[in-house]
């Protein structure tokens, strides 16, 4: 099915979205300094503490999506609601620096999923299936890079190939088995694989906390960026699923790669 002009301008909008500048640009901008350096080096030991704390609320952020994402209705989303939270979750972490980030990194990624829900329920999607719940999680993903990515990853059609096959079977595990689906390995690897990519973003958000110039900038406003990075990520992502419904993810995508 052809696409209408209408929808292929969502679709454009889309992608400007999603192929748009990364969190670290954001920050930068914001900042109005260019502080790609600062973000390259964290020490290899907060590193991989990072990286295990991500893996641990992306698991707890699955259990939220799997328990609580129920409102079909299609309503406008709340997006400055839930980025007034995030900035107050941030405030908080702020003013304790990098060593809160294990108590605020879970709040800020809550609230952060609910927004991404919203987003998705404004868009048309059904909160209540088990289709739905993945992708929401799957837009952490979206944010970032995974380490492990080669060329053929890059762009947000390269991510969702990328996580195409955990994508699919933990939509068909939850399908048939809700209760006790955490341990599953069906979800194991798709947590795994999303807090890969989900990590890359948070250890740039928490290396923005530990700079002198952005320390002063605020925690709060550093939060606002990061929930709106992930907003416009689930905007993007649920405008092409929901052109996906209705055209067939072929045409959509063959029209997403000639705008």
């Amino acid at each position: 099915m052809t696409l209408t002009p209408q929808d292929l301008d969502e679709l454009r909008a889309a992608k400007q979205i999603l192929e748009k500048p990364s969190f670290v640009a954001r920050v930068s901008n914001a900042v109005g300094a260019p502080l790609e350096k600062s973000f390259i080096a964290l020490p290899k030991p907060v590193t991989k503490v990072v990286g295990d704390l991500t893996e641990t609320v992306v698991g707890k952020a699955f259990d939220s999506a799997l328990y609580t994402l129920r409102d079909p209705k299609a309503e406008a989303s709340s997006n400055l609601t839930h980025k007034l939270a995030a900035m107050a979750s941030g405030a908080v972490g702020g003013a304790f620096g990098m060593g809160a980030l294990a108590l605020e990194l879970p709040v800020s990624t809550t609230i952060m999923l609910r927004s991404i829900a919203d987003i998705a329920r404004s868009e048309g999607e059904d909160l209540r299936s088990p289709e739905a719940k993945v992708q929401c999680i799957q837009v952490l993903a979206l944010g970032g890079p995974s380490k492990s990515d080669d060329a053929a990853e890059k762009g947000y059609f390269g991510a969702r190939a990328a996580l195409a096959k955990a994508v699919s079977d933990a939509a068909k595990y939850l399908a048939a088995h809700q209760a006790g689906a955490r341990g599953a390995p069906a979800i194991v690897r798709l947590i795994t694989q999303v807090a890969s990519r989900f990590s890359v973003v948070v250890s740039q958000k928490a290396a923005a906390q530990s700079v002198p110039l952005v320390g002063a900038f605020g925690g709060a406003t550093i939060n606002a960026l990061f929930i709106g990075h992930y907003q416009d990520m689930a905007r993007g992502h649920f405008t092409v699923r929901r052109l996906e419904r209705a055209h067939g993810a072929e045409a959509v995508r063959a029209a997403y790669e000639q705008l």
